[in-house]
């Protein structure tokens, strides 16, 4: 069962910044763009690009996204020769069983499933990051220039590059230097967290490393310095193009808006490299007679009577009647009673907002503004008033401030 390339997605983080709307699911399964869920992205991504085994490293909470994907059928991942494979911590023989440590330790855990497959090469990818990359592209410049690891880089701001994992190269694009987040930076070459690896150099320093007792276990932390401190060459691959990583509430709500510009670099409607998903089966959204919708997504199986501005609505979302909703997502099954507003929020699965509730407010320079949060089956009572910036995961009686 040889294959040449085979790709682990790293879908098991907690996704703690993303509060209240990772308190029951992963972070990957969180639904993105008005009909599917972030890992839908890297998974198409595989696809388009012809790679046809992909391991799925799960750990947080990992009930939904395992039920989301199944057999791999909507992404054309149900096959007997590779397809996707979910990949939880186990207990092995004579070993009382770890979580994933790390990055590195949960393809550590795995090495039994990739010697199954024996690679040339492993690709590397994050299951919360929006974003279409060829991947074929950063494989051929690595197989061209005989690394042992190849990075995809993307150009940031000088101000942003204390954020991320910054590479610094050469005149060839050669990295001689990692810095994670720099108060001083070099380079604005940020890593975007997609590896290509030799497998048969990955794999003795993913054993040396667990040798380590010392180690955080982790790609950018330990794996890369130890490359570059025994002579690896280590390539950079520079990305052009939309990418984000949606780990915060401020970023999901960007992404999700950038998908109403109309000219947006992530194009959904390209049919050369489709972004595939589980969706539901549902009937035509509709819209009653008093029903303003204007520069928003609506997604089939809701029902539309109220006012809907610059926002993005899942599958199954109902607006009353004299609700407003604006610069808000909606996720599947949100409702939003009459006279409700609603405005610069995130309202999660299943959360109702009673009547004549608010929620969220336009931006001001208060430096507590911010996207207020509902988590997915919450209640916000009869007239209840949610701040900007709050995170609600439980219940707000009728009249209340939250």
């Amino acid at each position: 069962m040889k294959k040449e390339v085979v790709a682990m997605l790293l879908a098991g983080g907690q996704g703690s910044r993303l509060y209240a709307l990772t308190s029951h699911v992963a972070k990957p399964a969180v639904p993105f763009g008005g009909k599917y869920r972030i890992i839908d992205f890297p998974l198409s991504n595989c696809v388009n690009s012809g790679i046809d085994t992909v391991g799925v490293l799960t750990q947080y909470r990992p009930l939904e996204l395992n039920s989301y994907l199944g057999n791999g059928q909507p992404w054309d991942l149900d096959r007997a020769d590779g397809g996707v494979h979910i990949l939880p911590p186990y207990m092995r023989e004579g070993d009382q069983g770890t979580w994933y440590k790390g990055t590195a330790n949960a393809i550590y855990q795995n090495i039994g499933f990739l010697d199954l497959y024996d690679p040339e090469y492993v690709v590397i990818l994050s299951g919360d990051h929006i974003y279409k990359m060829d991947y074929t592209h950063m494989i051929d410049l690595h197989k061209k220039t005989g690394a042992a690891c190849t990075i995809s880089v993307l150009e940031v701001t000088m101000e942003e590059a204390t954020r991320f994992g910054i590479m610094n190269v050469d005149e060839h694009d050669r990295i001689y230097e990692f810095e994670e987040k720099p108060a001083h930076p070099k380079s604005n070459l940020a890593s975007m967290g997609i590896y290509v690896f030799t497998w048969s150099k990955l794999r003795q320093y993913l054993i040396d490393d667990e040798a380590d007792p010392g180690s955080s276990n982790d790609f950018g932390k330990n794996i890369i310095p130890n490359m570059l401190a025994a002579g690896e060459l280590l390539t950079a691959y520079r990305f052009h193009g939309y990418w984000k990583d949606v780990g915060t509430i401020d970023s999901l709500w960007d992404a999700n808006m950038d998908m109403l510009a109309p000219h947006n670099s992530i194009d959904l409607h390209d049919p050369e490299w489709p972004i595939y998903a589980r969706s539901p089966i549902k009937p035509p959204h509709a819209t009653g007679p008093h029903a303003k919708i204007s520069h928003s997504l609506v997604t089939g199986g809701g029902q539309i009577d109220g006012t809907v501005e610059n926002s993005v609505l899942f599958h199954s979302v109902v607006v009353e009647e004299g609700a407003r909703v604006q610069y808000s997502i909606l996720m599947p099954g949100a409702v939003v009673k009459a006279g409700a507003d609603v405005s610069y929020a995130i309202v999660a699965e299943n959360a109702v907002i009673e009547a004549n509730a608010h929620v969220g407010s336009a931006p001001d320079d208060s430096p507590d503004w911010g996207i207020a949060v509902v988590a997915g089956g919450v209640t916000i009572g009869a007239g209840a008033t949610v701040a900007p910036r709050a995170m609600i995961r439980e219940d707000v009686k009728g009249g209340e401030q939250a």
